[in-house]
């Protein structure tokens, strides 16, 4: 298994340095962020390395000697988005970074499912969590056709550029269970399109990280590991459904999702939070979930992503890192 760092939380230092970081932690691999919601900061050579076998070296050659390679590619966005602006921006993205990744020799390219309206002419995504009247159903229907198109699409380009792109199970997404996996295979016959398996959001909704490893098997492309903790005091009145977000001000610093959409500040106090390993779940937990992903694929790429707001960019890594390598450890990997 190789075992490394999602870059987003090093854009703010140059490649060179974001690979030093890596380095010192004892991790091996870097994971690219491409495009979608953010900006590939680490590639800036970008479209000429899709044309120049020059400026792929180039750019290749700044690996060399630092201990750290690619280990996949990230253009998490939506690609489904019904406002153009957003929705084919961010499925060009994933299209570049598909052909990106078979200029870099690499083989992943994490993503998302996307979510369109819930009707033709709709302007805004629709996220249907519970389809309990039979509207609802209609909707998601419809939603899976729109995502059909696309990801019959998507499937082939991968299948022809040897890549396989992997699905982030998150929300506001039509694919952020196994259920939702399924269908989309179901509908597309694609052999190409999977998961990548981020433990947090199966935690706040309540599910085992370990227990849809292997449920999903052979599905299972890429990993992120990220912890979850439930807040159990706030968790019991408001669900981990909270909902109570705050839309910020244009003077804030805020991150922009594409055309006219900004993340929310998120609630507080929080039902859950994303934390740094070990922080939600110990050792042993960590262990056994690496003990799923190598049943699966002996060679899988795990990399922490590091979204806990109470630590600083390095001290979130190196807690990560010493959690997830003492789990490696376990089993000799």
């Amino acid at each position: 298994m190789k075992f490394g760092v999602y870059n987003a939380i090093l854009h703010d230092r140059p490649l060179p340095e974001a690979l030093a970081v890596i380095a010192g932690l004892g991790l091996t691999g870097i994971e690219i962020n491409s495009g979608g919601f953010l900006p590939p900061v680490h590639v800036p050579t970008f479209d000429e390395i899709l044309t120049s076998d020059t400026a792929r070296d180039d750019y290749l050659g700044l690996f060399e000697g630092t201990g750290v390679d690619i280990a996949g590619l990230n253009c998490n966005g939506n690609p489904l988005h019904p406002n153009p602006v957003i929705g084919e921006k961010h499925a060009e993205d994933i299209r570049r970074s598909i052909r990106l990744a078979q200029r870099l020799g690499q083989h992943r390219v994490v993503t998302m499912s996307g979510l369109p309206a819930a009707e033709p002419g709709g302007t805004r995504p629709n996220w249907i969590v519970n389809a309990w009247n039979s509207a609802s159903l209609d909707d998601l229907n419809y939603q899976f056709d729109v995502a059909a198109t696309l990801w019959r699409e998507l499937d082939a380009l991968a299948r022809d550029h040897d890549v396989k792109v992997a699905l982030e199970l998150h929300p506001q997404n039509i694919v952020f269970n196994p259920q939702g996996m399924h269908e989309l295979i179901g509908r597309t016959g694609a052999t190409h399109v999977g998961v990548e398996l981020d433990a947090s959001h199966l935690f706040w909704q309540q599910m085992d990280p370990v227990a849809v490893t292997r449920h999903l098997g052979d599905l299972v492309f890429h990993a992120a590991a990220k912890d979850v903790l439930v807040n159990p005091d706030t968790a019991s009145i408001y669900g981990v459904l909270d909902n109570r977000f705050r839309k910020l001000d244009p003077s804030e610093n805020r991150t922009n999702l594409g055309g006219d959409e900004w993340v929310n500040e998120w609630p507080k106090p929080a039902a859950w939070d994303f934390v740094a390993l070990g922080r939600g779940h110990d050792v042993d937990f960590w262990a056994e979930w690496l003990l799923a992903l190598h049943e699966i694929d002996p060679d899988m790429m795990v990399n922490i992503e590091h979204e806990d707001v109470s630590l600083g960019r390095i001290e979130g890594l190196e807690v990560a890192a010493d959690v997830l390598l003492s789990a490696a450890r376990k089993h000799g990997f």
